[in-house]
C-alpha cells in the first residue's frame, strides 16, 4: 500500500512539473503578447504575423540653429500626461562626441503634437530661449539616453537617470529629479566594457529586478565585424556584471545600428527591441540624386530600415520576424544612410492606439521625426486564414478569474477557446462547443464559457488553452 501511495504520488509530481519532458510555465496574471513561441506547443493552419505600423506623418522637425540634419538617437519618455523626446542635436557632422553636440527635448499632451519649450538652462547661439538640456558635456551628449527608474527604491530625487559617451570615455551616468536637469554621478564612467558608437540604453528591468544596459560591440575586434549589441547588469546603477553578447537564435547577424531595448509597458517582462537594420554599401541613390537632395556626400551609399526583436531576459533575443517591420518609404530621402531609425521607447497615445517615432532624412536639411502608429499589443499576432486554425499551448499555471483577449476577426471569422488539462483533455464547463463565438475587434474582451466567465477554480493549476481561429488575428490574453 506504501509503494502504491508512493508510485502515485510520483506520477503526480511528474505531471504538476513537467508535461511531455516540459516545466509547467508559471504566467501568473502578467499579459502574454503572441510575439514569441513561448507558449507554443502545435500548431495547424495557423501562423504568427508581423503587423507593420501605419505612417502618421511628420511631427517634429530638427530646424533650430543648435539641431540639425544631424540630429538623431532620440528617446520617447511618457510621463504621466506629459511626452518628452530626447535627441542629439549638431548641425554640422564631425567626430562621434564633438563639442558641439547638444541634447535637446520636444515635449507634448498628447503625443501627437509637439513643442520646443524655452528652458533658460544654457545659454546656446547667445540665446537662453532654447530647448537644450545639456550642453558642453561631450562626449555624453553624443548620445545622451534617459530612462524613468521605476526600481522602488529609487530616490526621488533621482527619478530619471540616463548614459552617454564613447569607447574613449565610457558610459557616463546622469541622474535629474524633473528629466531636465541633469547632473553626473560622477566624472568616471559607471561602466567601460563595450564601443559604444551607437545609441546604448539602459532600464530598471522589474521582470529581473535589476538594471541592464544594451550596448554596442561588434562582432570582430575593435569596429570589425559585424556591429552587434551586449547586455550587462547592475543591482546598484554603478557596478556591472561582464559583459554577455546577445544572441539571435539560428538566425544571421545583421548590422544592428541600434536595438532600443526597452519593457513593454503593458508587459514589462517582455522587452520590445525595434531597432536599426544598416545595410553597409548597399547604395540605392546616385551622385545626381544626391546632390539634387542636398544629402551629406557621407550619407547616401548605404540604407536601414526598422526590425522587431525582443527578450524575456538573459542574453538571447528572439527574432522570430527577419522582415522589416518599418520599410524605407517613398522618395528617394529615405534610402540614404542613417535614416529610419527608430526612436526608443512605445508610448500609448489613444485608447486604442500606440505610437513609434523614427528619425527620418538623415543628414539632409529636412531631418525630423515622424510618428508611425499601431493598435495597442498589436507587434504580432497569431493569424488564421478563412480555413480556419488550431493553436495549443504549453501547460502553464494562472492567477485570475476572467480570461482577456486583444484580438480582430473579419465578419465572417471568429475565435473560440477551449481550456484543457495538463493531458489535453477538454475540462467541463470549458470546452469548445460551451464556449461563447468571438467575432469583433476588441482591445479587451472577456471571454466567457456558457455565459459565465469566472475561470477562478482553475487558478494554479496547470492547464493549455487550445485556440480555434478562422479568419482572425490574436494579439495577447490575460488573466485577470
Amino acid at each position: 500500500m506504501i509503494r502504491t501511495i508512493q508510485v502515485v504520488t510520483a506520477i503526480l509530481f511528474f505531471q504538476v512539473y513537467f508535461c511531455f519532458g516540459q516545466e509547467v510555465i508559471s504566467i501568473d496574471n502578467k499579459r502574454e503578447l503572441f510575439i514569441d513561441d513561448f507558449l507554443l506547443e502545435e500548431k495547424d493552419n495557423i501562423d504568427f504575423k508581423l503587423h507593420q505600423p501605419k505612417r502618421k506623418g511628420k511631427v517634429l522637425y530638427f530646424d533650430k540653429p543648435w539641431e540639425g540634419a544631424f540630429s538623431l538617437y532620440t528617446t520617447i519618455i511618457k510621463d504621466g500626461n506629459i511626452y518628452r523626446a530626447y535627441y542629439r542635436g549638431v548641425p554640422i557632422a564631425g567626430e562621434d562626441g564633438n563639442s558641439r553636440e547638444v541634447t535637446c527635448v520636444a515635449e507634448s499632451m498628447d503625443g501627437v503634437h509637439w513643442v520646443k519649450p524655452k528652458l533658460g538652462i544654457y545659454e546656446i547661439n547667445g540665446t537662453l530661449e532654447n530647448n537644450v538640456i545639456l550642453a558642453n558635456a561631450a562626449p555624453v551628449t553624443h548620445n545622451f539616453s534617459p530612462f524613468i527608474d521605476k526600481n522602488p527604491d529609487c530616490d526621488t530625487d533621482e527619478k530619471y537617470k540616463a548614459i552617454g559617451g564613447t569607447l574613449e570615455s565610457g558610459l557616463i551616468g546622469f541622474v535629474s529629479k524633473d528629466g531636465l536637469k541633469w547632473k553626473k554621478i560622477s566624472e568616471k564612467p559607471i561602466f567601460t566594457e563595450g564601443i559604444f558608437d551607437s545609441q546604448n540604453v539602459v532600464f530598471w528591468s522589474e521582470s529581473e529586478k535589476k538594471y541592464i544596459v544594451y550596448f554596442r560591440t561588434w562582432t570582430g575586434e575593435g569596429y570589425t565585424g559585424i556591429r552587434t549589441v551586449s547586455r550587462s547588469t547592475s543591482e546598484d546603477f554603478i557596478h556591472w556584471s561582464a559583459p554577455e553578447k546577445m544572441t539571435f537564435g539560428e538566425t544571421p547577424y545583421e548590422h544592428l545600428y541600434t536595438q532600443q531595448t526597452s519593457p513593454y509597458y503593458r508587459a514589462p517582462h517582455i522587452y520590445v527591441a525595434i531597432g536599426a537594420r544598416f545595410m553597409p554599401n548597399r547604395q540605392v541613390v546616385s551622385d545626381q540624386q544626391a546632390a539634387q537632395l542636398n544629402v551629406n556626400p557621407k550619407y547616401y551609399k548605404d540604407c536601414s530600415d526598422a526590425i522587431f526583436m525582443t527578450s524575456r531576459g538573459g542574453n538571447e533575443y528572439d527574432r522570430t520576424f527577419m522582415e522589416s517591420f518599418i520599410r524605407p518609404g517613398i522618395g528617394l530621402e529615405n534610402w540614404v544612410s542613417r535614416t529610419n531609425y527608430p526612436a526608443l521607447n512605445v508610448v500609448q497615445t489613444s485608447d486604442t492606439e500606440m505610437s513609434i517615432y523614427v528619425n527620418e532624412d538623415y543628414a539632409q536639411p529636412t531631418a525630423h521625426l515622424s510618428r508611425y502608429s499601431i493598435r495597442i499589443d498589436g507587434f504580432a499576432s497569431l493569424n488564421a486564414d478563412y480555413t480556419g486554425g488550431i493553436f495549443v499551448t504549453k501547460p502553464f499555471i494562472f492567477e485570475g478569474k476572467e480570461l482577456e483577449l486583444n484580438y480582430s476577426t473579419s465578419a465572417a471569422g471568429s475565435i473560440k477557446i477551449e481550456i484543457q488539462d495538463i493531458n489535453g483533455e477538454p475540462i467541463p464547463d470549458y470546452t469548445l462547443s460551451e464556449c461563447q463565438e468571438i467575432i469583433g475587434n476588441e482591445i479587451k474582451r472577456t471571454v466567457s464559457w456558457n455565459g459565465k466567465t469566472d475561470v477562478s477554480k482553475l487558478a494554479s493549476r496547470e492547464i493549455r488553452l487550445k485556440f480555434f481561429l478562422k479568419d482572425a488575428d490574436l494579439f495577447s490574453f490575460k488573466f485577470n
